[in-house]
């Protein structure tokens, strides 16, 4: 039996992500309603960001995320974030660079759309694509991080400023979903813990380094 078929899989995740993320929501109320005010007052509503992807059992949902780019931004360019786009407000950009976006993720927890740590919900035109052994990462809740979410945590840099799409497609997809695969094939309370905590590191590294480098920087031209 694989490890996606397991109990710990089908059962505990559900509910434990559940108990965890109702009083980490109430602790974030006061700093989502800070989030919300800066981005109505640079560039209005909505708040959220809320598009389709590839859910548990091949069943699409609704992500939610804090909004980082201009109104219909998905109109102007493509699904994949490109470095230094153009789309992203200035609220937007600290919050990616902060992965307080993606905090907005807890409301998905609490419905049960997704997990603390799953893989990460892929855009519905390439979930809809997995073959082989890519279909056990849909026998797995997504969620806000997983072995990919490390790996990848600065894709833009990766896909660099040019055809994102091309070089996400080309050059990250099939790296992202063997990660993912072998989260699925892997899922365990150990392997859970391990990554939450990895990410906790590296997102406080993230943060560090968006209000430290710019003091480093001038450091360095005086």
């Amino acid at each position: 039996m694989k490890a996606f078929d397991g109990f710990y899989n089908r059962r505990v995740k559900r509910a434990l992500g559940f108990v965890l993320a109702i009083p980490f929501l109430i602790v974030a109320l006061p700093l989502y309603l800070i989030i919300a005010v800066a981005i109505v007052t640079e560039d209005g509503f909505p708040i959220f960001y809320r598009p389709l992807r590839g859910g548990y059992q091949g069943r699409a949902f609704r992500i939610f995320k804090f909004r980082t780019m201009v109104k219909n931004a998905d109109q102007i360019g493509g699904g994949t974030t490109a470095f230094h786009d153009p789309r992203i407000t200035k609220v937007g950009n600290f919050l990616r660079k902060t992965k307080l976006d993606e905090t907005a993720n807890l409301i998905n927890i609490i419905m049960g759309t997704m997990s603390f740590v799953g893989p990460r919900p892929e855009l519905l035109q390439y979930a809809e694509k997995y073959e082989g052994e890519e279909k056990e990462i849909l026998e797995v809740r997504p969620g806000v991080t997983d072995f990919s979410s490390l790996e990848f945590i600065n894709l833009d840099e990766i896909v660099g400023e040019e055809n994102a799409d091309e070089m996400y497609e080309n050059f990250v997809l099939k790296k992202k979903n063997a990660l993912r695969i072998k989260y699925a094939e892997s899922v365990s309370f150990k392997t859970d813990f391990l990554i939450f905590c990895r990410t906790i590191k590296k997102v406080l590294q993230k943060i560090v380094g968006v209000f430290f480098d710019p003091f480093f920087r001038i450091r360095r031209k005086i």
